[in-house]
């Protein structure tokens, strides 16, 4: 769907006037073309005087993939990203002269550019002082990605269970974040593990040999995630109900896929998904849980099958096809959910939307170490606002509020939701599991 306001304020004599008048000018977002450099420019590594060593680690690695890394400030750089890393503060004291040398630079990042910081997150245990150095950080970078302008964004890796900050998932996170396939993402910390990662040899086709399920792929953002998971390599398996048949096959002869007609509800959906699978390209290694329907209705309104429908479709068909995959014994499988920041925050007329989506976040923190055991991840993606069919139906002030809510001030495109569960799909994201991760602009409802 078209953002027009995005457009004409980014262009042309409608760009000069909202510029007068002050009105608001979300940026043009950079989202991920193959072939273009990783960030927009050089990339400065700041940190704490404890976490010096970390940092050094951290630009080693960066070097490595060809980006321009720096250690100190210059005022003739326009910064692509900003990387600060605070792995071994200790106290809030520590931190002081880090993050204000961050804030130096702000105005120095380019558009679209990145700043990422690097920490470990408060654990049990934690001595008070520590616990609150390392929560600080949380708010620090949401606080700070409210302040970025022109498509920069700010998000954070929070080291868990004594991760290194060179451990292959903590990389492929940091790498996620300064990409553009991070565009829609803001003000997110994502914990990430040691987990039994991989990187990939080409980073262009990170799931190159994997075999991914999507559920609801014929339109909208199932196909979206059809077309990303394809493009990065996997062969994908296509479903969603009969009636959706054409849209369906249109979106698997794109991707060179097979399709699978199938309700999601059925009691045995789990066990076809996996046989269809296996008997077709000899594997599973990918289960994306997108379908899903809106009832929406107010609660005083609301009848049982309004809400007994919306409950079957978006978060029991999940649980009982991940319980088959899980009683099958699947080795190595990587499940990611598709959450809503309506299951965080709520949303009128959504009481049972939001708690099928609030649902598919308990249910994928649950399932996370049950699939763990066999070598998998459990993750969900919680989308804000996107521009699909479904939205554009909304009424025109109502949509147009909801898209200058989050900092980024516009609504995001299906792909920035398939980018995401891309990543966490990924060998790379091995170490991040039980998470959910926000594509929402940093809308300004819930964290």
């Amino acid at each position: 769907m078209t953002d027009t306001y995005t457009k004409a304020v980014n262009s042309g004599f409608t760009k000069t006037l909202a510029t007068k008048l002050g009105l608001p000018r979300p940026a043009v977002l950079r989202r991920f073309r193959a072939g273009d450099p990783l960030t927009v420019g050089p990339v400065l590594v700041l940190s704490d005087d404890a976490s010096r060593s970390d940092a050094d680690t951290l630009a080693t690695t960066l070097l490595g993939w060809d980006l321009d890394v720096r250690r100190e400030p210059t005022d003739d750089a326009r910064w692509g990203a900003v990387v600060l890393v605070l792995t071994n503060a200790a106290r809030p004291t520590e931190v002081s002269e880090a993050v204000l040398e961050l804030g130096s630079v702000l105005r120095r990042l380019a558009p679209n550019g990145r700043v990422v910081t690097v920490s470990r997150a408060a654990a049990d245990g934690d001595a008070p002082e520590l616990a609150a150095t390392r929560n600080g950080v949380d708010g620090f970078l949401r606080s700070v990605a409210k302040e970025l302008r022109y498509g920069t964004t700010g998000n954070g890796v929070l080291l868990t269970d004594g991760a290194a900050v060179d451990a292959p998932s903590a990389l492929a996170t940091v790498r996620f974040f300064l990409s553009a396939r991070s565009a829609y993402v803001d003000g997110q910390l994502l914990a990430v593990g040691p987990g039994d990662a991989e990187l990939p040899a080409d980073w262009d086709h990170p799931l190159t040999g994997k075999v991914a399920v999507v559920t609801g792929a014929a339109r909208g953002i199932g196909a979206a995630i059809a077309r990303t998971l394809a493009r990065d390599g996997a062969t994908v398996v296509c479903v969603d109900v009969p009636a959706a048949g054409e849209g369906l096959a249109r979106t698997a002869n794109a991707v060179g896929g097979t399709t699978l007609q199938l309700d999601v509800t059925a009691e045995d959906a789990g066990t076809r998904i996996l046989e269809h699978a296996r008997t077709r390209h000899g594997r599973l290694d990918i289960v994306v849980h997108n379908a899903g329907i809106l009832r929406d209705k107010l609660l005083a309104n609301m009848k049982p099958a309004q809400w007994d429908a919306v409950i079957a479709v978006n978060l029991a068909a999940q649980l009982r096809i991940n319980a088959q995959l899980l009683e099958a014994g699947v080795e190595g499988l990587h499940v990611v959910s598709l959450a809503s920041t309506s299951g965080i925050a709520g949303n009128k007329g959504q009481a049972n939307y939001g708690f099928s989506k609030a649902g598919v976040i308990g249910h994928t923190r649950a399932t996370a170490p049950l699939v763990a055991a066999h070598g998998g991840t459990a993750n969900a993606v919680a989308p804000g606002f996107i521009e699909t069919e479904m939205t554009s139906s909304i009424p025109f002030a109502t949509r147009e509020v909801a898209r200058r809510l989050s900092s980024l001030q516009q609504g995001g495109q299906p792909v920035d939701v398939a980018e995401a569960i891309a990543f966490l799909a990924s060998p790379a994201a091995a170490g991040v599991n039980g998470q959910v991760l926000r594509v929402c602009g940093q809308n300004l409802v819930g964290r």
